[in-house]
């Protein structure tokens, strides 16, 4: 893998559903049996990505933006109807033995456990479908189950887990046999905070420890704050953005927040700025990117404040009014 330029690349993939369009009524289904008229449905529309051996990137978008089908694609279960692509040097819808012991695909709201077995036995029946000799194994599988703290879960019939545990088990899972280049689609969807942080924290040093490259879609921006490198943004199945989240926020948010901390309470405070929070002792201006300064100083000069912080826009806000823009 090291040899690799890119771990995972494509270049214009694209990928359209045909779907039969029924006319309504009993006389529009018979018809339909005799001539079907065909709809087609752009999903992904002739996306390039270039994601290197050992990146964590964030690959975001809206509900039908067309990221799902995307990690379809690029783990072999979706074939492409246009553009290419390679995973560790192989076509991913050729389903190459090699390539698939050396990739994994996540999906929060799919399980590959079985649902009344305990957790353990699929993992035994997944080390050999992957063949991980004995020793690896035992040694891998018992790293995994304590850093995730599934130690007394493990034995336990899946369908008796909770939603935090199932998702944990099924992280164990898919990276039983070590891959290189892991697909994650919603792995914290529906879990409570306590559970996204340690499943957070276990990707990270996945990452940092193994060197695993790993394309990860959210919907909770804190995951893709605190994990990824970089960011991939996708809308209606075309690419409307690639770089950091610092970049995104320089790009796409026109204004920052001024935090000030007021010695006394102030009386008309919309008079000196637009406010957006005012909760004494706190008050948060929002001002123009470009005349931060300019405000800022303005602002310690007309009121009483003891501490001072210039922010950048919510994520969540600044991906919404990119999806605006894009829409539009």
């Amino acid at each position: 893998m090291s040899q690799l330029k890119y771990a995972v690349e494509t270049v214009g993939l694209q990928k359209t559903y045909v779907t039969a369009k029924k006319l309504p009524g009993v006389m529009g289904g018979i018809k339909s049996l005799f001539s079907t008229e065909k709809t087609l449905i752009p999903a992904v529309k002739g996306i390039d990505l270039q994601i290197t051996p050992g990146e964590f990137v964030g690959f975001l978008g809206p509900n039908g933006a067309g990221k799902t089908t995307t990690l379809k694609m690029l783990s072999g279960i979706l074939h492409p109807t246009g553009g290419t692509a390679t995973v560790l040097g192989f076509e991913p819808w050729r389903r190459n033995q090699e390539m698939l012991k050396q990739i994994s695909l996540v999906m929060g709201n799919k399980m590959q456990l079985w649902w009344d077995l305990p957790a353990r036995d699929g993992f035994r029946v997944l080390k050999e479908l992957y063949e991980v000799p004995d020793a690896v194994y035992a040694k891998r599988a018992d790293r995994l189950i304590d850093i995730l703290d599934l130690k007394d879960k493990v034995d336990v019939a899946v369908r008796k887990l909770s939603l935090g545990e199932r998702m944990k088990c099924e992280l164990v899972a898919a990276l039983i046999h070590q891959p290189k280049v892991v697909f994650l689609d919603e792995p914290t969807i529906g879990l409570d905070v306590v559970s996204q942080k340690r499943i957070r924290d276990f990707l990270r040093d996945l990452n940092q420890t193994e060197g695993t490259t790993i394309l990860l879609t959210s919907h909770y921006m804190q995951d893709v704050q605190e994990l990824c490198d970089r960011v991939v943004v996708i809308d209606h199945g075309e690419k409307v953005f690639e770089g950091t989240l610092d970049l995104m926020a320089a790009q796409f948010a026109d204004s920052r927040r001024v935090r000030l901390t007021l010695s006394q309470p102030v009386e008309n405070l919309e008079t000196h700025g637009k406010v957006v929070l005012n909760e004494y002792p706190v008050v948060v201006f929002e001002v123009l990117r470009q005349d931060t300064a300019r405000r800022t100083a303005e602002l310690l000069q007309a009121l009483p404040v003891v501490d001072v912080a210039i922010e950048e826009v919510e994520m969540d806000e600044i991906l919404r009014d990119l999806f605006t823009r894009t829409a539009a």
